[in-house]
């Protein structure tokens, strides 16, 4: 994954050169080591292993099912159920992108149906949310990919929420209102539970001026949070 990014995608992390990533030797190796995945005793790892693991897993699986296509989609909404249906096996068992993404990285063992299914030795005991700031999905609006490691997983999904809330989370304030990536609306009961909790939890990943001037502003009354739409075209290169 490391050679893959530093060979084929851009130097921001968020582009992907598909079409030469197809044709290349690299792929074809790539694909190759994927077979070892269904021998791999993911139960023995740690709860920093198994995460950095399945969140690199996630971002593997999202271009390989990509450049896999026989023909390359301008948004991977193109791609019926690809979320259901684009899939590793990985400890002999099948697992598409909505297993890992919702059934594993966020949904506590108690709620997930991979447990239901296949034991609570999977998922994480809980969901950080900075995991959203680390999943591609192929669009162009998705955070920057990088590649997680037990060793470096705090510190890098810290980096990875500031960089993403620097450029995705816009404060206004004469109008007392902050314009967000509209992830932060769809998974926003991982940040908090009320708009305050959730834009106090945010501002963390803010830059000093911009989370100061935040939380100025939500002493001073309350802050509308809207989201933008999301950019779905292809993050390709």
């Amino acid at each position: 994954m490391l050679q893959m990014r530093g060979e084929f995608m851009g130097g921001d992390g968020r582009s992907v050169d598909y079409g030469r990533l197809a044709t290349s030797a690299l792929f074809k190796q790539y694909a190759a080591l994927t077979g070892h995945l269904r021998t791999c005793a993911v139960a023995t790892l740690s709860e920093p292993q198994r995460m950095a693991f399945f969140i690199n897993v996630y971002n593997a699986l999202t271009i390989h099912g990509l450049v896999s296509l026989s023909c390359l989609p301008g948004s991977v909404l193109e791609v019926q159920h690809f979320w259901k249906t684009t899939c590793y096996n990985i400890s002999g068992m099948v697992f598409s992108l909505d297993d890992i993404e919702h059934g594993i990285l966020r949904a506590p063992p108690s709620l997930s149906w991979v447990t239901q299914t296949l034991g609570g030795s999977f998922p994480l005991q809980s969901c950080d949310p900075r995991v959203h700031f680390a999943l591609v999905c192929g669009a162009k609006s998705c955070p920057a990919i990088q590649v997680y490691s037990e060793d470096n997983l705090e510190q890098a999904l810290t980096m990875a929420a500031q960089s993403f809330c620097g450029q995705e989370v816009h404060i206004f304030p004469p109008d007392m209102k902050v314009s967000v990536n509209k992830i932060l609306q769809w998974y926003a009961s991982d940040f908090g539970s009320s708009v305050d909790q959730i834009l106090r939890n945010l501002s963390l990943y803010l830059p000093e001026v911009t989370r100061v001037t935040l939380l100025a502003m939500m002493d001073k009354g309350p802050v509308t949070m809207e989201a933008r739409d999301y950019n779905w075209t292809l993050n390709k290169l």
